[in-house]
């Protein structure tokens, strides 16, 4: 444990800001969970959801909590993966 006063408001603010990224990431997981289930079957639900996702992923940028690269790339993967045509 820090033992000065800044050090440990420091700490405090670390734990705030850890939680409150990883409130973000989770978020992001689920949303690209319950997409990734429909992009295959029901095109139309998973058009509004990649524009859902999109809207996450650039937040998540804006607020590092993800490279901006990092989400260019997913969003590019997503983007594809709903272009697909579909297998049999």
């Amino acid at each position: 444990m820090p033992q000065r006063r800044t050090a440990i408001k420091e700490l405090r603010k670390n734990h705030t800001r850890r939680m409150r990224n990883l409130d973000v990431k989770t978020d992001l997981k689920k949303t690209v969970k319950s997409f990734v289930a429909v992009a295959s079957t029901d095109k139309t639900k998973a058009t509004d959801l990649l524009k859902n996702l999109y809207k996450k992923m650039d937040k998540a940028a804006k607020r590092n909590v993800l490279h901006k690269k990092t989400a260019a790339r997913r969003k590019s993967r997503f983007a594809k993966l709903l272009a697909a045509p579909k297998s049999k």
